[in-house]
Order: C-alpha cells, then structure tokens, then sequence
C-alpha cells in the first residue's frame, strides 16, 4: 500500500509538470553567445525549455489533488498542515514556477558592439541589452578586424523579466484561491557573462559558448484568506491576511551551442542555477526558508537577416 501511494503521487505530479503547457516564467535561459548582432541586422528565433526547481517540485508533492478538492468544497476551512502544505507549494511555486517554456524573441544591432532584444515568453515581457567587450564584430559577409575561424568571443548582458498575473493560473492549487486568495509579483534581472569560439568565420558555421550568470529576483506577495480559520480550544478565530516583500540572487552556470550556417542556426543550450530564497511570512505567524537548484534546458531555431 506505501509504495501504492508513492506511485500515485508521483504519477500525479507527473502529469501536473506535462499538463503546465503555458507555464508562466520568466526566462532565465542564456542561449547567446559571445557575440552581438552586427549593426543593422536582426537576429529572430523561438525557443523550447523547461523550468525544472527542486524547491516547488518537493512542495508541490506534500499535497494531493484530493486534499485540494477536499478544502476548496468546505464552506468553512480550518487551518492545519494540510493547509500550511498548499500555502508553502503556492510561494515556492511563485518563487520559481515549474513547467514547459515558450518564447519568441528578436535582437537588432544597435552599434558595433552593442544590440537589444525583446521576448516574449508565456505572458513575461522580457528586455535585454549586450555589450562585446571580446573578439571581432563583422559578419561573414563582411569580416571584422581580426576574424578568423576558432576566434573567441566574450560579452555581458543585462536583461529584465516582470510578470505578475496568471502565475498560478495553470496550478491545480488554483482551486484554493477562493480560500487562500494568493497573489504574487516578480522582477528578475539577469546578468550574463559569455564566452564563445566561432565555428567559421565570425561564428558562419556557428559556436560553442559558456559562462556564469547572476539573477536576482524581486518578489512580492500576499494571501487575504476569505473562509480560513484558527481553533483555540471552544474558540474560533479568523486567520488574518499578510503581504511581503523579498529579494534573493541566484548564481548560475550555462553551456550553449550555436549549429548552422550563415543565416539559420539549432540553439541547444543548458543552465542550472543555485538559490537560497531566503526566508518567507506564512500564515499563522508562521515562516518558512527555501532553497534549491533550477534547470533549464532548452532548444531553439534562429534566423539572421538585414542589410
């Protein structure tokens, strides 16, 4: 019967991860390397990944969808483990949502060193910018000073992420907002640092890439029960809501590759972050800490166009 159960929990989170087709999450995968868009051309693709947390993936396997069914039907709920386990998955998830990952992006050269790309991932607005401090900056086309085949680049970047609606819209904890009513606003910065070794000339067969990357993400959030109460003995008490501010940085390391030639190219690419999340208010005058790792793999397709 034990391992019956854990079978079935871990079946159902199986399908909770493959039915979070649109997860919300701000894209924190480095699939660049260490060379800009020239000045005047575009760069546009679409990209593939997944957003794999340890921290929410555990939380969200101490509550079943049974439970979740169970408190959301009562008219009158009262506060225990069972509903101190779904308010920790709802923050953990918030501070660092589980799922599939889609966007589409587009990069323009600004000057010979300098571009800027907007994406869109999942309902997130995304705005970077990336400075090459490192190796030439032509095309294969029309070759830079210095190029040849094995050249190494070297860049940084800086790239902003917010979202706030909808982060759990795809959760089967949703069901829980009615008594829980959770709310939560993130802001990431990203900093990447890129190295890359052209394949070809000025990267016309495409390269390999590595580096480190730092984010730091800013959150805030609330919860304003509606129907949740306290026992104390013959008394009852109504929970109070709360809201919160936090901040944590994660440190991270990427390897990505650029396959192609001249104007399309395969972008497979693999970061993993570590982050202490720090400690976090609950319900009840409670607090909880977090912490774990985050992979993400993800693959793409790339074009290059312009004058």
């Amino acid at each position: 019967m034990y391992f019956q159960n854990m079978l079935g929990r871990r079946a159902g989170l199986f399908l909770l991860l493959v039915g979070l087709m649109t997860a919300c999450t701000a894209p924190r995968a480095v699939i660049n390397s260490g060379k800009v868009t020239a000045p005047g051309k575009f760069k546009a693709g679409v990209n593939f990944g997944g957003n794999i947390a340890t921290e929410p993936i555990g939380r969200l396997d101490d509550i079943t969808r049974a439970a979740v069914d169970a408190i959301a039907k009562k008219d009158t709920v009262f506060y225990d483990k069972e509903v101190e386990a779904a308010t920790k998955a709802l923050l953990a998830y918030a501070l660092d949502p589980v799922g599939p990952t889609f966007d589409f992006y587009l990069r323009y050269g600004l000057a010979p060193r300098l571009d800027a790309g907007y994406k869109y991932a999942s309902g997130v607005h995304v705005f970077d910018t990336q400075y090459q401090f490192l190796g030439p900056t032509g095309t294969p086309e029309n070759p830079g000073a210095g190029a040849a085949a094995g050249v190494w680049y070297g860049s940084v970047g800086l790239q902003y992420a917010g979202q706030s609606a909808g982060i759990i819209d795809k959760l089967f904890l949703d069901k829980l907002q009615p008594v829980l009513q959770f709310t939560a606003k993130r802001r990431d910065l990203t900093v990447p640092l890129i190295f890359s070794k052209s394949f070809g000339l000025e990267e016309e067969k495409g390269s390999i890439a590595f580096g480190a990357v730092y984010n730091h993400t800013f959150i805030r959030y609330g919860f304003e029960p509606g129907r949740l109460y306290e026992k104390f003995g013959a008394e009852v008490a109504e929970i109070e809501g709360l809201e919160h501010r936090n901040s944590f940085p994660s440190f991270g390391l990427f390897v990505n590759a650029k396959l192609g030639f001249k104007y399309v190219y395969l972008l497979p690419a693999l970061t993993i972050y570590y982050q202490n999340y720090g400690d976090y208010k609950l319900l009840n005058n409670t607090t909880h800490s977090f912490s774990g790792l985050t992979l993400i793999p993800s693959i793409g397709l790339q074009a290059s166009f312009g004058r």
